[in-house]
């Protein structure tokens, strides 16, 4: 009976650490700070034999010229052609090639192709200079075909290893730029929609409460009766109000209406039929909200559900609607699944964006992400006046 908090302590705290460390792992100056000590561990393989060789290095200071080496790739990304040159002078000095891999890739990585080439161009070049000079160590090739098949293709593979992890990068940057303009089209339609139906429709509601004013102002002027009018004024203003309310509400080419809180048993019922099972808690002040935030909870709950199915399936996904102190609260909450689908679940990933602009064009505030091992969407609204 004891073990299973245990069990569940441990999992708690493998689970922290992997997030920690997969953050960790993502922070560019973490990354330069092990690629260095990589470096420097392979490098210090060839301290015994540079303390031997003649070239007026003992053991501690050799160590301290190759760790002042590997720390040149602290500044890899913003500055390799330092790093580039660092390694050369570790060639022509120490006759040590292992910078200079990490110095190509560097190059090809964050410079790209036409870097990378001039680099591995310099590099043997350089190398071949140090050859044809007395000193060079023979376990570095003592013949002409011996150095260039040991020279020739650590320059090669390095630099193009990383000048694919540049074209990665750049596919990566194009993708994610493509996501971003999908989603501000995705908000940008929503808005248009939106003016365009008050222009068209609450306009002219408008420009008759104005005509209405102006006759009224005329009747009073001249001492006439214009009780009657006041009542057709205050019921062009209920009209407008009702059609803006209407049209705010109104999703989709069809016309319909967004459905409130009556229909959300509805979605619930679908999403478990579908496999993934609801917990559904809504307070009963919540029914007596306008229409306008019913329809932004049902958009909230109705784009999690979907998003839950795709990207959880089988999870249990638990929805809370809660109506306190003047503030509307939406939280849907679901358990992060174990693995990846086996196959990438297909999405436009503008549903999120959707979510936030209908709440933020009403005043609220609205979060998703992971939390605890969990994916939490959480919204805030003012509830307004209730019914």
């Amino acid at each position: 009976m004891h073990d299973q908090p245990v069990a569940q302590a441990i999992r708690g705290a493998t689970a922290t650490g992997r997030r920690l460390a997969g953050r960790w792992t993502r922070a560019p100056r973490v990354l330069d700070a092990l690629t260095a000590g990589s470096c420097l561990a392979l490098m210090s393989l060839d301290i015994p034999g540079l303390a031997e060789a003649d070239n007026a290095l003992n053991g501690p200071l050799a160590a301290l010229v190759l760790t002042c080496g590997a720390a040149s790739l602290l500044v890899r990304r913003g500055a390799p052609w330092v790093t580039y040159a660092v390694a050369l002078v570790l060639i022509g000095w120490l006759h040590e090639l292992t910078l200079a891999q990490f110095a190509l890739y560097s190059l090809g990585r964050y410079r790209g192709r036409l870097a990378g080439t001039f680099g591995v161009i310099g590099y043997v070049a350089f190398a071949y200079v140090m050859f044809t000079l007395p000193g060079w160590p023979v376990h570095r090739g003592d013949t002409l075909g011996s150095f260039l098949g040991l020279v020739v293709p650590i320059g090669v593979l390095a630099a193009g290893v990383g000048v694919a992890a540049n074209r990665q990068d750049l596919v990566r940057a194009l993708q994610a730029q493509r996501a971003e303009t999908a989603a501000l089209h995705a908000v940008q339609q929503e808005r248009s929609r939106i003016a365009r139906d008050v222009h068209d429709f609450v306009g002219r509601e408008l420009t008759l409460l104005s005509v209405r004013s102006q006759v009224l102002a005329r009747r009073a002027a001249t001492g006439g009766d214009f009780e009657d009018g006041f009542e057709e004024l205050s019921e062009t203003a209920r009209s407008a109000h009702r059609m803006l309310n209407e049209i705010i509400v109104r999703r989709g080419v069809d016309g319909a209406p967004t459905p409130g809180l009556d229909a959300l048993p509805g979605l619930a019922e679908r999403s478990e039929r579908a496999g993934t099972p609801v917990d559904l808690l809504i307070d009963g002040a919540a029914y007596r909200l306008s229409p306008i935030r019913q329809a932004a909870v049902h958009r909230v709950v109705q784009e999690c559900l979907t998003n839950a199915a795709k990207h959880a399936p089988g999870e249990r996904v638990d929805v809370r609607v809660r109506v306190a102190g003047g503030c509307l609260r939406v939280s849907v909450r679901n358990a992060l699944p174990g693995a990846g689908p086996s196959s990438s679940p297909v999405s436009a990933g503008t549903g999120t964006a959707g979510m936030a602009e209908r709440v933020h064009t009403m005043g609220g505030t609205f979060s998703a992400g992971p939390c605890g091992g969990l994916y939490a969407v959480l919204a805030t609204l003012p509830a307004g006046d209730l019914a």
